[in-house]
């Protein structure tokens, strides 16, 4: 961009986008007119729309491998909870009615040592989707 010959330009903005411009202009320690001009070369570059057309592809396309393994991280959760259940049924035996309550304390004392254990490995960042990971 020549520095030399310029045409002067009013033009008017609304005070949110002037404000966000003074910010810009003052964090990158450039003129705002730099900055205005630089916005319109972008903008009326013949290349601008492919390179965002491109930037926008490579996000999407990183957007798409992350819902990928999102999506195989949910069915290993889901196939694992279901084996889990499974495998409960099968070898867990009903109870007589007098041992239900004696269960039900010791089930809950159980489930809150579980619920323990899961807050810890969460916290340290210890993820059974690791191991998957590594076998996979």
């Amino acid at each position: 961009m020549s520095k030399g010959n310029r045409i002067k330009h009013t033009f008017r903005l609304p005070p949110d986008l002037s404000r966000q411009l003074a910010d810009y202009a003052g964090r990158k320690r450039v003129s705002q007119a730099s900055v205005v001009e630089a916005a319109v070369a972008s903008f009326l570059s013949p290349d601008g729309s492919e390179r965002m057309e491109a930037a926008f592809s490579r996000r999407l396309d990183r957007i798409s491998r992350q819902l990928d393994k999102l999506d195989y991280h949910v069915e290993v959760g889901n196939e694992a909870v279901a084996l889990f259940v499974r495998f409960w049924l099968g070898v867990t035996p009903s109870m007589p009615d007098e041992a239900t309550a004696a269960a039900k304390a010791a089930a809950t004392q159980r489930f809150e040592r579980f619920v323990e254990a899961l807050a810890r490995r969460v916290e340290t960042g210890q993820r059974i989707s690791n191991f998957v990971d590594e076998r996979a």
